[in-house]
């Protein structure tokens, strides 16, 4: 195969498959809130939205199997458990918000038509893209991902070479651990483990003469081609509402700022221009986590044809039902379940990328526990549990205020297990 290509083309269906609803929207607002500290908030989020995603990537290239072999060092009940409920957070949430997002910033300003009509067209046509999965790498690497990296450069050079460089305050208390958690928001390390196992069996469809180590390095050279593009383009997004801090309303939402930086940058054919680039990004993503999805129950199930289609259509009547909320509810509902499991995600690419001499069995339960554990103050925080709230007993725990208070005990047992027990585990 030609590798110079082939990389390409998996770079840029990688990153289409990476670029859904959350990373259009959630840049552009922070930028706009963040002021003279966008830099600092754009530190935070691309670590948490490009940097562990490209790990998890760089997991799959390693593991070459699926998103159970991520945790089963942990227990295989603990990765079947852990599997299962990553799979059903990412089609009742981040794959119905693509629908809900298209239809505010897409099919709003041309038509009055409800929420639940655009949500049974959308996810009818990624049934179609999921069921003629064979061709996903193609399509999304040599079509639509040009056409979405485009528009987005257009939009964010034209404000680099036309707006003046004044910034405002910023709004945040800790602009670097906000833009950290804001990160969350994208999905972006859980699309990694779950993307990640498409694009292994999409690689496997299109090369199965191909050996481990040739599509090991395929993959490692791809993710780090999508992570350069990505942080990029979130870094333009990001200053790019950083500068119009003085154009819009202080209240706007996500989508409306959005669209007004469309419109004054691109002008008259903002709208046209901005529904094709929301409608190409969130499909593609959509499509990647019911492929996603339906691949995960038809290796569950003995590689059963029947599951896979079974799950896909489950998936998209899910994402139909789930889509006909507007964008801030599914934000909304989606934050306790980001602060629960999203440190776990974390923790499991890290722990899936250092060398297995560091990572034995003994290391992986241990730390994975751990960070169960300190998760849970921010799940209660995020809900408004009183243990977890202001003079609550939880909050003497370091960074607990940031919302990040797994992450020294975790990077403590990590350390201690593999200084004491290392040689023995």
């Amino acid at each position: 195969m030609n590798n110079s290509k082939e990389t390409l083309v998996t770079a840029f269906a990688l990153f289409s498959l990476f670029f859904g609803a959350g990373n259009l929207i959630f840049p552009p607002l922070l930028g706009f809130q963040s002021g003279n500290m966008w830099w600092l908030v754009a530190i935070g989020f691309c670590l948490s939205a490009v940097l562990i995603p490209i790990f998890g990537i760089l997991a799959h290239a390693k593991l070459q199997g699926t998103i159970f072999d991520f945790g089963k060092k942990v227990s295989p009940t603990f990765s079947l458990v852990y599997s299962v409920l990553i799979y059903v957070i990412c089609i009742v949430l981040p794959s119905p918000r693509t629908a809900s997002v298209t239809h505010e910033i897409a099919i709003l300003p041309f038509f009055d038509t409800p929420y639940i009509l655009t949500s049974i067209i959308y996810f009818s046509l990624v049934f179609v893209f999921v069921m003629n999965r064979s061709k996903i790498l193609d399509l999304l690497g040599k079509i639509l991902t040009p056409a979405i990296i485009l528009i987005l450069f257009a939009i964010i050079g034209i404000t680099l070479f036309t707006i003046d460089f004044n910034f405002g305050a910023t709004k945040f208390a800790s602009p670097f651990t906000h833009g950290f958690q804001e990160g969350y928001q994208t999905f972006d390390a859980i699309a990694a483990i779950v993307v990640g196992g498409v694009l292994i069996i999409s690689i496997n469809l299109k090369n199965k003469e191909a050996d481990y180590s040739s599509k090991k390095v395929l993959i490692r050279k791809a993710a780090w081609i999508a992570g350069l593009s990505l942080f990029f383009i979130y870094l333009g997004l990001i200053l790019t509402g950083a500068l119009f801090h003085g154009s819009f309303d202080a209240t706007i939402s996500r989508t409306a700022l959005l669209s007004g930086i469309s419109l004054k940058t691109l002008g008259n054919t903002a709208n046209l221009l901005l529904s094709i680039l929301v409608s190409l990004a969130c499909f593609t993503t959509a499509v990647g986590i019911v492929t996603g999805t339906a691949d995960f129950a038809k290796y569950l199930f003995k590689g059963s044809d029947k599951a896979f289609l079974i799950t896909a259509i489950l998936s998209c009547i899910l994402g139909v039902l789930m889509g006909q909320f507007n964008v801030n509810t599914i934000i909304t509902i989606a934050i306790p379940s980001l602060m629960f499991v999203y440190p776990i995600t974390i923790v499991l690419i890290l722990l899936n990328v250092v060398p297995d001499k560091y990572a034995s069995v003994l290391v992986f339960r241990t730390v994975v526990i751990t960070t169960i554990i300190f998760s849970i103050p921010d799940f209660l925080n995020s809900i408004g549990h009183p243990l977890a709230t202001e003079g609550g007993i939880l909050e003497w725990m370091p960074l607990q205020n940031y919302g990040m208070g797994w992450v020294l005990p975790s990077l403590l047992i990590f350390l201690v297990v593999n200084l004491v027990f290392g040689r023995k585990s």
